[in-house]
């Protein structure tokens, strides 16, 4: 189905979600159409903060807002759905559109496996009615689905998207004026983190580092891939950093991912340890899911770091300064923020990691305590 057919269906004028490659011909549509354009479409920082907003929507509107979201981001939206939109609180219609990844009997990466299991029972749960779109699914299905809903309107429903449902001809190319590739950068990383342990953030970050140690033959038991709970890697560092004091943790991270639960930024600067250095790799956009932008290009994510109470800051967008803070934090005695300015983009034939999550986990755990 063409998505233009189905965002005429929902005859909405107000999207507010996360980007998910699932759904990217719906968030190319609505870049095309509406850009980020806040009193039609908002990129939110995680799914939970896309309810508030949708919430607030309505109350100021009477209209039914629309939220997309990858199923990953179904565990974000329970609070603000159970205590909010509820007809038991305030019984506030809302439109979800979720993309299906990890779909039964579909192949998929481990961390969408699970999660693609209990999509439907989680819907079930929140007493959300759900149609499940895929490539068969007719025009007057989806009408007669959303006029029983529109006759309730009080009520949450989501229509659940399988891979292929939705197509879009508008296709946009998203990029940046930065110079270095996040590949280079983790490279560049890699070589000066020597053998210091490494929690990488989810999406493409955490492939480049799987490939880049292939190429080095280098063993991988030094690296914690975090392939699924976004925004959560620096948490996890936090997590070893207190408990391996004499190690010093680095942690990837991703500008979409650090916005997505910026709320650790304040609990790591003020926990006291001295081993722990948070790197963002900034390129402005939610690149492993289409490259939709981020709010990061409209503030100063160092700034928030010095205000947290990091104690050392910087912010590099070229090589000779990105090696020479590296150098001085890995020195340093203390809790350390680098924001890295990168480009958008990726080599084509990135690959994904060959070594199961299992391996990664018991891998990295005995290195830690070697």
């Amino acid at each position: 189905m063409n998505v233009e057919e189905f965002v005429k269906i929902l005859d909405a004028d107000f999207f507010v979600g996360v980007p998910d490659s699932q759904l990217k011909s719906l968030c190319d549509f609505l870049m095309n159409k509406y850009g980020t354009d806040p009193k039609h479409h908002i990129i939110a920082a995680n799914e939970g903060n896309a309810v508030g907003l949708a919430a607030g929507y309505f109350l100021s509107t009477k209209k039914i807002p629309v939220v997309y979201l990858q199923n990953s981001g179904e565990g974000n939206i329970i609070n603000p759905v159970a205590s909010l939109l509820n007809e038991k609180v305030y019984s506030i219609p809302t439109v979800f559109v979720i993309g299906w990844r990890g779909e039964p009997n579909v192949k998929d990466e481990p961390q969408h496996i699970f999660q693609g299991e209990i999509t439907l029972k989680l819907l079930d749960v929140l007493q959300i009615k759900y149609f499940v779109v895929n490539e068969n699914s007719s025009i007057d299905e989806i009408k007669k689905f959303y006029s029983d809903f529109e006759k309730n309107s009080n009520q949450q429903i989501a229509f659940v998207i399988k891979k292929n449902a939705l197509t879009c001809t508008q296709k946009i190319s998203y990029n940046n004026q930065n110079k270095m590739s996040r590949e280079e950068v983790i490279k560049h990383i890699v070589k000066i983190s020597g053998d210091d342990p490494i929690i990488s953030t989810t999406g493409k970050a955490s492939r480049e580092l799987f490939e880049i140690r292939e190429s080095l033959n280098q063993n991988h038991s030094r690296d914690f891939l975090t392939v699924g709970s976004m925004g959560h890697a620096s948490s996890i560092a936090l997590g070893i950093a207190i408990n391996k004091p004499n190690k010093k943790i680095w942690c990837i991270d991703g500008d979409g991912a650090a916005i997505m639960h910026m709320g650790a930024m304040p609990i790591i600067a003020s926990s006291g340890v001295k081993n722990l250095i948070h790197v963002v790799i900034n390129n402005g956009a939610h690149e492993s899911v289409g490259g939709f932008p981020t709010a990061a290009n409209n503030f100063n994510l160092s700034e928030i770091a010095k205000n947290c109470g990091y104690e050392k800051i910087a912010c590099v967008d070229n090589f000779d300064s990105l090696d020479d803070e590296l150098n001085a934090m890995k020195n340093f005695d203390g809790v350390c923020f680098l924001e890295i300015k990168c480009a958008i983009g990726a080599r084509k034939n990135l690959g994904r990691p060959t070594t199961s999550t299992h391996e990664n986990k018991i891998n990295f755990m005995r290195y830690l305590n070697e």
